[in-house]
C-alpha cells in the first residue's frame, strides 16, 4: 500500500501527510512517470485527426499523479527537509528531467501540436484555449522539438545536470545556514538588542543545551542582531557569516555550483538558437529582451542613484555625529538606519511590534481578504500537516461555496530553507464539470513566541506576511480551465502584481486599525503611530531601491555574460554591482553564491520583475486608493480580471481590462518620492 497512489480519501482530498513515508515516495515517482507516459501515448496512436481537444487539452490534463506527488515531496523537501528527503531528491530530480524531455522532444507528440496550431484559425476557440495552444507550441519549440537526434541528447544532458547542480545549491545554502551559531555567554555584548531578541536567543541556547546566548543566520534571529546589537565588531562577523556561507572554499561553497548552471544554462540557449540565457528566458516575459530589462533598471538607477548617494551621506553623517564612525559599512546599515528613523519619526520596530501579534495580523489578512472578496476564512483540525506548526483554514466565499484549504507555517526550524514563498500542494482546473479547487501554502520565518511573549512581529514582517498572502490569493481565487494557466501560472513578472500590491493595506489607517491591537492591553494602534508609519514609508527608499537593482542587475549580468568570459566569482559579482554599490564591498562575502532566486528558484533573468511587478502594483493601488482602499467594485474587477484569469490572457490585455488603460510607470516614482529630491 502506497498513500501516495492511492485515492486520497481525506478532508478536501487534502494529502495524507501521515501515513506518508520516505520510502514510498521513489516507487510513487516511477510508477507516476509509467502513467503519465501511458496517457502521452494514448495521445499519439488516437487514430483521430489532432485537435485542441483530444491532443492540447489531454496534454494539460496528463500527469496528474506526477503533478500531485511531486508538489508534496518537493514542497516538503523546502519546508521539511532532511538527509533522506535531499538524498531521494538527487535519485527522482533526473528521472523526472529525462520525463519532461520525453515529452518535449517527442516528435510524434509535437507533429500532432504542430498541426492543431497550423489550424488554428478553423477552430473556434476561446481566448484561454488560444492562449493554451500556443503557450505549447512554443514550449515544445523553445525546448528542442526541432533540434536534431545529437542536440536532442545534448539537450537532455544539459537538463539532467542542471536539475541535480540546482538542488546541491539549495542544500549547501540550508547547511551553511543551519551550521552556523554565533554562542554569546557576556551579557555586555548584547548591549541594545530588544528583550523579546535576547529571550529567544536564550531559549534557542537552552534548547542546544548551552549556557549564554545563541544568534543564528535565520532571518528573524539575524535582522535583529543586524539592526540593534550595539557591538560593532559583533555585527561585522554576523555579517561576513552571512556573506560568506557558502564563499568558504569548503565542501558548502557554492561557486563551483555557479559556474556549472551559468555555464549549463548558456549552453543550452545556444543550443536552441538563442544568443544567452536571458534571451531565451525573456521572449516570454512581459519585458520580451535584456535590453529592455537593462533600459529599465538603468532608468531607476538613473532616478535613484543620486538620491541613494544622498541618503547615505545622511546617514553617516549621523552614525558620525552619534559614535564618530567616519567610515560607514554594509554592517553598519540597519543599525544606523533604526537609529536615524528613531530621531526622524519617533519609530522604531520595538514600539511597533506590541501591536503585531502574529494572530492578529493573520486575522488582519483575513479581514482585508474579506472586505475586498469576499473570502471567508475558518481554522480546520480534521486535515493532516505536514509539521505541528502548520495553521490550517478552509475559505469560503460569501455564498459558503467552498474556495480552497490554506496551509499557514509560519516559524524557523532545522529543516526548513530560509525566507517567505507561496507554493500549493493541489491546483486548481476544471475537468469534467468538476471545478478541482486549491491547496494552497505560504511558508516564512517569522519570529518565534518566547515563554513570556506571543509572535510579535516587525513591520517587516507584517509586509512580508501580507506580501505572501496575495500570492496565495493569486492561487485561491483561480478559476481557470487548464491546469498549466491557473493561479501563479503567469510571466514572471506580472507573478509579484498580487502580492506587491496588498502591502500597500499595511500602511494604511482603514486597514491597520481592523488588526493592530496591543497585545497585552487590546488598545487599537495610536493614530500618532499610524502616522509615523506612512510619514516614514519612503524613508531610504532610494537606498532600496538601489539594493533590488544590484540584484537585479547581477542576475542580468550572469545570464548575458558569455562564462568563458567569467574566470572569478567574486570578482564578477563586484562588477556586475558597482554602478549600484552604496557601501564598501566586504572582503570574504559573495551574494551570488546565496542567491536562491535565480540558482535555485524560478527567477534567473527575471528577478528585476520585482520591480516591475512595483510599477504595475503602484499604478494599481493608485486606481483604489482615489475610491478607497476598499472599493468592492475596484476588488471585484481585480479579483475578476487578475486574480481568477491566471495565465489565461497575455498579462497585458488583463491588466488593462482591470484598470481600464496601461500602467503609468510614473505612479511607482510618485510614491517612492524620486519624482523630486524628497527632504526627510
Amino acid at each position: 500500500m502506497n498513500p501516495l497512489l492511492d485515492k486520497f480519501s481525506t478532508p478536501y482530498n487534502t494529502s495524507p501527510f501521515s501515513k506518508i513515508k520516505n520510502e514510498h515516495y521513489q516507487p510513487a515517482f516511477k510508477k507516476a512517470i509509467e502513467l503519465a507516459n501511458k496517457e502521452i501515448d494514448d495521445i499519439i496512436i488516437n487514430p483521430e485527426q489532432p485537435t485542441f481537444e483530444n491532443t492540447i487539452a489531454a496534454l494539460d490534463f496528463s500527469g496528474e499523479l506526477l503533478g500531485r506527488i511531486s508538489n508534496i515531496f518537493f514542497n516538503l523537501n523546502s519546508a521539511e527537509t532532511s538527509d533522506e528527503i535531499q538524498l531521494i531528491a538527487k535519485e527522482v530530480s533526473p528521472l523526472l528531467s529525462e520525463f519532461s524531455n520525453d515529452i518535449g522532444l517527442n516528435e510524434k507528440l509535437f507533429k500532432r501540436i504542430k498541426f492543431v496550431y497550423d489550424n488554428k484559425n478553423e477552430s473556434d476557440l476561446t481566448p484561454e484555449q488560444t492562449t493554451l495552444l500556443e503557450k505549447n507550441y512554443k514550449s515544445f519549440v523553445r525546448n528542442g522539438a526541432n533540434l536534431n537526434d545529437v542536440d536532442k541528447k545534448i539537450l537532455r544532458t544539459i537538463d539532467k545536470e542542471l536539475s541535480q547542480t540546482s538542488l546541491n545549491f539549495g542544500e549547501n545554502i540550508l547547511s551553511a545556514t543551519n551550521k552556523y551559531e554565533l554562542h554569546l555567554t557576556n551579557i555586555t555584548d548584547l548591549s541594545g538588542l530588544p528583550d523579546g531578541v535576547i529571550e529567544a536567543a536564550a531559549i534557542l541556547a537552552k534548547e542546544k543545551k548551552k549556557e549564554g546566548w545563541l544568534f543564528t543566520l535565520d532571518y528573524p534571529s539575524y535582522v535583529s542582531f543586524m539592526n540593534y546589537a550595539d557591538n560593532r565588531e559583533l555585527r561585522k562577523e554576523m555579517a561576513i557569516a552571512s556573506g560568506s556561507k557558502t564563499y568558504k572554499g569548503d565542501e558548502l561553497d557554492n561557486q563551483e555550483n555557479i559556474f556549472k548552471i551559468v555555464q549549463l544554462r548558456y549552453q543550452r540557449a545556444n543550443l536552441l538558437g538563442y544568443k544567452n540565457h536571458a534571451d531565451f528566458v525573456l521572449e516570454e516575459q512581459m519585458a520580451t529582451s535584456p535590453q529592455k530589462v537593462t533600459d529599465f533598471l538603468n532608468n531607476l538607477l538613473e532616478k535613484s542613484r543620486s538620491i541613494g548617494l544622498k541618503e547615505n551621506q545622511e546617514l553617516t553623517d549621523f552614525a558620525r555625529d552619534l559614535d564618530k564612525i567616519e567610515s560607514l559599512q554594509g554592517y553598519d546599515a540597519g543599525y544606523y538606519t533604526e537609529k536615524l528613523k528613531q530621531k526622524l519619526f519617533d519609530l522604531d520596530d520595538e514600539k511597533l511590534k506590541p501591536y503585531f501579534k502574529l494572530e492578529n495580523v493573520i486575522k488582519g489578512v483575513f479581514i482585508v481578504a474579506n472586505k475586498l472578496y469576499s473570502l471567508n476564512f475558518e481554522e480546520i483540525f480534521d486535515i493532516d500537516k505536514y509539521h505541528k506548526d502548520v495553521i490550517t483554514y478552509k475559505v469560503t466565499d460569501d455564498k459558503d461555496e467552498f474556495i480552497a484549504i490554506f496551509y499557514a507555517d509560519f516559524h524557523p526550524r532545522p529543516g526548513k530553507r530560509d525566507g517567505a514563498w507561496m507554493t500549493s500542494f493541489n491546483d486548481q482546473y476544471i475537468k469534467d464539470g468538476i471545478n478541482n479547487r486549491p491547496h494552497i501554502v505560504n511558508v516564512c520565518n517569522f519570529t518565534k513566541p518566547t515563554e513570556t511573549k506571543p509572535s510579535l512581529l516587525t513591520f517587516n514582517e507584517v509586509t512580508t506576511l501580507f506580501h505572501e498572502f496575495g500570492h496565495a490569493l493569486h492561487g485561491m481565487l483561480a478559476n481557470t480551465t487548464y491546469p498549466s494557466l491557473s493561479g501563479t501560472n503567469v510571466y514572471r513578472d506580472f507573478v509579484e502584481l498580487p502580492s506587491q500590491i496588498l502591502e500597500n493595506w499595511c500602511y494604511e489607517k482603514e486597514s491597520l486599525e481592523l488588526f493592530a491591537f496591543h497585545y497585552e492591553t487590546g488598545e487599537v494602534i495610536p493614530l500618532a503611530l499610524i502616522e509615523k508609519i506612512k510619514a516614514s514609508a519612503n524613508f531610504m527608499e532610494a537606498t532600496k531601491i538601489l539594493r533590488q537593482l544590484s540584484f537585479g542587475m547581477v542576475d542580468m549580468a550572469w545570464h548575458t555574460t558569455n562564462p568563458v568570459k567569467i574566470t572569478n566569482v567574486g570578482d564578477f559579482e563586484k562588477s556586475a554591482m558597482e554602478t549600484t554599490r552604496i557601501y564598501p564591498h566586504l572582503e570574504g562575502t559573495c551574494f551570488s553564491t546565496s542567491f536562491s532566486h535565480i540558482f535555485q528558484g524560478g527567477y534567473s533573468s527575471g528577478y528585476y520583475s520585482y520591480k516591475w511587478a512595483e510599477v504595475l502594483e503602484a499604478d494599481a493601488f493608485e486606481y483604489f486608493s482615489e475610491n478607497g482602499i476598499f472599493n468592492k467594485e475596484i476588488g471585484g474587477k481585480f479579483k475578476e480580471f487578475v486574480l481568477s484569469k491566471g495565465g489565461s490572457e497575455h498579462p497585458m490585455k488583463l491588466y488593462k481590462k482591470f484598470r481600464g488603460q496601461e500602467p503609468d510607470n510614473d505612479a511607482l516614482l510618485r510614491r517612492a518620492g524620486l519624482l523630486k529630491n524628497v527632504e526627510y
